[in-house]
């Protein structure tokens, strides 16, 4: 009895396509136990089915060729099952995020939750610890959790008690181009200079509508909605920075209750 087989059987022991089987040759990632010289035939052996039936598993699971190049070639088995978790944790990462926009999608499409109250409001400029950078729209969550804990963490190293919430400002570019400047903020006692490398600076003020997000942070488009809805049907708009003021607390705290973000958008008073 034969231990190799066609490749026409092989597609049938392992339900991946001829197609499929004469790609991955090509790529290297499950190579054939004989090539005919002449005739280009391939034959499998019987030993391959089980890696050939991993690969498809892998595929369903959409996992990248070039991983699964990583998993078949492995050293060994702790290699082989680290790279698959790894995946695997990336997945149910993916399937969490999908889960939150079906959920706002379905509260999208319902019935609206009325009209969002908002206010005008005058800041005063407040003297705060700030790093900024040019950040992505992609980037801006990791970014923003970085620069927050090194902002707290500075000002505890220094014994300086912050005054407010922290808050970051957004100019114009960052959403017209899904890049641009953000400052991440926080408000500390006026008298206060510095905190290690980080030096104090003043955050201008100015006059707002304000408006507050209550939820993840995700779902905040629907309140810069409403907000810039206002804006445009009662007041004139400037071409500055809007202001986002997280009222949640330090980074360490973390109760989803605690998540409330104010929208301040700037406006000319009359």
């Amino acid at each position: 009895m034969s231990s190799v087989v066609t490749i026409g059987e092989f597609s049938r022991l392992t339900h991946l396509s001829v197609k499929a089987l004469r790609h991955y040759h090509d790529l290297g990632l499950l190579e054939p136990s004989d090539v005919d010289p002449g005739t280009g035939y391939r034959r499998y052996g019987l030993g391959q089915v089980g890696a050939a039936q991993l690969i498809r598993r892998l595929r369903d699971l959409q996992m990248p060729l070039s991983e699964i190049f990583a998993v078949v070639s492995a050293a060994d088995d702790d290699s082989r099952d680290a790279a698959i978790a790894e995946h695997l944790l990336r997945m149910e990462r993916e399937l969490d995020r999908t889960r939150v926009v079906v959920a706002s999608l379905r509260e999208l499409l319902g019935p609206g939750p009325g009209v969002l109250p908002v206010e005008h409001r005058t800041l005063a400029p407040v003297t705060a610890l700030a790093v900024s950078a040019d950040v992505t729209r992609e980037d801006i969550g990791g970014w923003c959790g970085e620069s927050f804990e090194r902002l707290y963490r500075a000002a505890a190293v220094a014994g300086v008690r912050p005054t407010g919430p922290a808050g970051a400002t957004y100019d114009v570019a960052y959403f017209e181009a899904d890049a641009g400047r953000v400052q991440a903020f926080l408000p500390v006692p006026a008298s206060t200079s510095s905190c290690g490398d980080l030096s104090a600076s003043l955050v201008p003020g100015g006059d707002f509508v304000v408006g507050v997000h209550r939820g993840p942070y995700s779902e905040c488009d629907r309140t810069y909605g409403a907000v810039g809805t206002h804006v445009t049907e009662h007041d004139t708009t400037l071409a500055e920075p809007i202001r986002e003021i997280y009222l949640w607390g330090p980074p360490d705290e973390h109760d989803p209750a605690r998540f409330r973000t104010e929208i301040c958008w700037p406006v000319v008073t009359a």
